[in-house]
């Protein structure tokens, strides 16, 4: 919610099954909103279990 309210345009999406992050849903939004993204979880305290994108076909984690 937080998300749409800062008008990112997200989808809810099953967590991809290559991503073992023990959740099944999923938010996908564009990549270059990610530092906002970043922004509204600090900001909000929100408890994430990681931020992955897909990079050669695989799913790797934001160090």
């Amino acid at each position: 919610m937080l998300l749409e309210y800062a008008d990112i345009e997200i989808d809810i999406r099953p967590t991809p099954k290559e991503v073992t992050a023990g959740c099944a849903l999923s938010i996908e939004f564009p990549g270059e909103d990610l530092p906002q993204v970043k922004e509204i979880i600090e900001s909000e305290k929100v408890e994430i279990r990681g931020i992955y994108f897909k990079k050669d076909d695989k799913y790797v984690t934001m160090e």
